[in-house]
């Protein structure tokens, strides 16, 4: 089963002409969660001919424009289709209001069932098959959230020589085996699951991490993540601006990943003080916590495969 993350938006606060608003798109097989929406989002689902048909949920850090903006322009494009899916809409409090205003004052046209949730606490806020999508406290000017997105563990791997040893014949029974399931071999015996399944296989996770100040909570949250996408918005020379804006800097974000043992961690939601050429201070400052520190840049793509 494939998941991929792709970066609709790295920039904060303003647009660039190279750099789109926060906003990312997560895809696991026939899933599609949008994690906020900056201005520019339609633009990047376009280029990248991404399915946005098939977003079936939002995810809202918070209420801030940068990460809101775009919104608008995705409910409007969904009616452009016929969906018969509901999409559902999660963010702390006042999102429920924004797209409601939204809808009103753009007499907006809409042909689907919209769901808005709103989170009041660290919870579980979507489920589906085999993964669940987890909200946490962060602290930024306006209350704000970060997101998980965890796979549960898979069966192990099914052992077919063992089966034919047990007497178990090729077929239905196999598959109740590796369902879960205890099945009566040729010699009336009874065979467990357990005897020819291998140990369980973790499943993967993806964390997503903007718009907060460094609390050393967000750690425990994204532990063992294999993508954590975390603001690192400043470097330390304007950490004092950092703190009183209430965001994060390159080496904070990574202090996060290592402390987290994360995979991977790419760095999102720069500040626009920092042209291209910039940003590599921010990763050189970012590695010396966290060697395998990355930049995320518009339109880019990061495979998130299972590690057994």
């Amino acid at each position: 089963m494939n998941m991929e993350a792709f970066v609709l938006g790295c920039g904060g606060m303003m647009p660039l002409p190279y750099r789109h608003l926060t906003s990312v798109l997560l895809r696991r097989e026939g899933d599609l969660f949008l994690f906020d929406g900056g201005e520019g989002t339609q633009v990047s689902l376009r280029r990248l001919n991404l399915k946005w048909k098939k977003i079936s949920a939002i995810f809202v850090s918070h209420t801030h424009a940068d990460h809101v903006t775009g919104l608008p322009g995705i409910l409007m494009l969904s009616s452009q289709v016929d969906r018969k899916e509901p999409l559902y809409i999660y963010g702390p409090p006042k999102i429920a209001e924004y797209i409601e205003t939204s809808r009103k004052v753009l007499d907006m046209y809409i042909n689907y069932t919209i769901i808005v949730k709103e989170i009041s606490a660290p919870c579980v806020v979507h489920e589906g098959d085999g993964f669940y999508i987890r909200a946490f406290p962060l602290q930024h000017t306006k209350t704000c959230v970060g997101y998980t997105l965890e796979e549960l563990d898979r069966p192990g791997e099914f052992n077919p020589e063992m089966a034919k040893e047990l007497k178990v014949a090729r077929g239905p029974l196999w598959s109740k085996l590796q369902a879960g399931q205890a099945v009566t071999a040729e010699d009336g015996s009874t065979v467990l699951p357990e005897q020819v399944m291998g140990a369980k296989r973790s499943g993967r996770k993806f964390s997503y991490v903007t718009d907060t100040l460094y609390i050393p909570s967000i750690a425990k949250e994204v532990t063992g993540s294999d993508l954590l996408i975390c603001e690192g918005m400043f470097m330390e020379d304007v950490s004092d601006q950092a703190r009183e804006k209430k965001h994060m800097t390159a080496k904070q974000a990574a202090t996060v990943a290592r402390d987290a043992k994360v995979r991977r961690m790419a760095m999102i939601h720069y500040s626009p003080r920092y042209t291209d050429k910039d940003l590599d201070s921010l990763l050189t400052e970012a590695r010396q916590i966290f060697p395998g520190a990355e930049l995320t840049k518009d339109r880019m793509r990061f495979e998130i495969p299972y590690v057994d």
